[in-house]
């Protein structure tokens, strides 16, 4: 599952690659994003919905859900301010605005974001249709109105889960991942040193072992 305004073709295929050599690798478009049909949900909840039908309808019993980066409301404080100037930046300038959203600006930063960017253009036939304005701006109002809820009882969660992020993540703030591994009791995390939000990218070999690891333990 992608990260806000992303389609199929933003998320890094070493990856999704990765995976499929374990794992059958269902990956999906929010309604109304890419080149699913109907109007991008304003709620989380009409999305986790239409994920949960998409499952139900394939008559799958279990499944193992990868999800980039989850926004909720943290005890700690919250990104989103911050990272506004850059987005814009990147809609009135040549550079993506995901160097500086999900890498940092230090030698290996740049590296990285650079090589992901490549690899985002990998694929050449059957690519996905961008993302319109309409679905970025109705993702956003879902993300502002979770963000606004009161935290949830994350004990309540049983199964295993496998937290990873940058240690210098600048849209949803490091110190909510350390927060979400102290509040689910199975959790366990991993924290990559020199980079933000695109962490799993910038390592995206060592995250493929260890996510294959987790699943297998």
């Amino acid at each position: 599952m992608n990260h806000w305004g992303a389609v199929l073709d933003n998320y890094d295929r070493r990856i999704v690659d990765g995976f499929a050599t374990e794992y059958r690798v269902l990956a999906i478009d929010y309604r109304g994003v890419g080149l699913s049909r109907g109007l991008a949900p304003e709620t989380i909840y009409e999305m986790a919905s239409d994920t949960i039908n998409m499952i139900s309808t394939m008559a799958f019993e279990t499944v193992d859900l990868d999800r980039y980066r989850t926004c909720w409301r943290s005890r700690h404080r919250r990104g989103g301010g911050c990272f506004r100037p850059l987005i814009l930046m990147g809609m009135l300038t040549p550079q993506d605005a995901k160097t500086d959203l999900f890498f940092i600006s230090t030698a290996n930063g740049r590296r990285a974001a650079w090589e992901f960017l490549v690899r985002l253009k990998d694929r050449r036939l059957d690519r996905d249709k961008g993302p319109t304005p309409r679905a970025f701006l109705r993702q956003l109002a879902a993300i502002k109105a979770w963000a606004r809820k009161e935290p949830q009882d994350l004990g309540l969660i049983r199964i295993h889960v496998l937290v990873a992020n940058g240690d210098n993540d600048i849209m949803v703030p490091t110190s909510n991942r350390h927060d979400m591994a102290r509040r689910i009791p199975n959790a366990e995390l991993v924290i990559y040193k020199d980079t933000g939000h695109g962490g799993i990218f910038q390592y995206h070999a060592g995250f493929v072992l260890k996510a294959l690891g987790f699943l297998a333990g």
